[in-house]
């Protein structure tokens, strides 16, 4: 008899943390469906201030100048 409690104790309990994991899996869904949204809003009012666009090669000059152009950016939004 108590193998049988103890067979259905167990049960319970992995039934009990199956369903918190699947609850913190749709928690952590719907949180990042919430922040998508506001990081596809932080990308359009970033790409509304025309980015600088770095071309690659060697120049670091004009790597030092996309740099700042778009901190500039940032530090506006």
């Amino acid at each position: 008899m108590a193998q049988r409690e103890l067979a259905d104790a167990m049960e319970l309990m992995a039934t009990s943390m199956a369903q918190e994991a699947v609850n913190m899996t749709a928690d952590r869904v719907a949180q990042e469906a919430r922040r998508g949204g506001e990081d596809e809003l932080g990308f359009e009012r970033f790409m509304n201030n025309k980015p600088p666009i770095f071309k690659g090669g060697y120049d670091p000059d004009g790597a030092q100048r996309w740099i700042e152009g778009i901190e500039r950016i940032f530090g506006a939004m």
